[in-house]
């Protein structure tokens, strides 16, 4: 996957590290000389670095954004990352752009206008992390600052969840099951619904419970 890094900083850095350690191509657009010099010096080689401004359309095409993956845009200006992730969208068309907010109350202007933003950057490394992979589980959106999240989970084959109702499927602690779809329908569950290979189930549950959930209702 190739992922594009708007932001060469603490979070920039961090991210860029964690995702070139796992095998992926990265791009760290930063305007900041000096930044730039210590990535140099601590990042691996195979991470692009470009210096310029990457709100600057010519610094996106020098890095690349027209075939990323995913565009993230994590500098401590919100202005920035807003439009830094609707350039890369309107322009590049890229598939999924993500920004860091700084100040939890423009994550409502991110969200109005299509963009992901996120105030947690774990919770940034998850989502990228999430697009790696094929997976059944999905985060939809995060909630409570961080520690609810939306999810959905596909049920792909006949396994425990699909031999008993949902009464007897011991769910994480506070999880609820909000919706099942299933096909042009939309179930709303309940202790009696039986879940059947290609349902989708939609719930909240803690951040830290996504993975005890995506068990609970694949495992066989």
């Amino acid at each position: 996957m190739y992922i594009v890094i708007n932001g060469g900083g603490k979070v920039g850095s961090f991210l860029a590290s964690k995702l070139g350690a796992q095998g992926h191509s990265i791009a760290v657009i930063e305007e900041r000389s000096e930044i730039l010099t210590k990535m140099t010096e601590e990042l691996p080689a195979s991470v692009l670095l470009i210096e310029g401004d990457g709100c600057n359309l010519k610094y996106q095409e020098d890095a690349g954004v027209a075939r990323a993956d995913v565009f993230v845009a994590v500098t401590g200006e919100d202005e920035d990352n807003l439009v830094s992730c609707q350039l890369a969208k309107s322009r590049f068309a890229v598939r999924r752009a993500i920004a860091r907010v700084n100040n939890p109350k423009n994550e409502h202007i991110f969200r109005v206008l299509g963009i992901e933003g996120i105030s947690s950057t774990s919770i940034i490394s998850r989502l990228i992390e999430e697009e790696m992979r094929a997976t059944d589980l999905l985060t939809l959106h995060v909630l409570e600052k961080g520690r609810l999240a939306l999810v959905e989970i596909t049920v792909r084959d006949h396994n425990a969840a699909t031999s008993r109702p949902l009464a007897e499927l011991k769910l994480p602690e506070d999880t609820v099951l909000i919706a099942v779809i299933r096909g042009e329908t939309v179930i709303v569950p309940r202790g009696t619904t039986m879940f059947e290979p290609g349902d989708h189930v939609v719930a909240v549950t803690p951040i830290d419970r996504e993975e005890e959930l995506r068990r609970v209702l694949t495992r066989r």
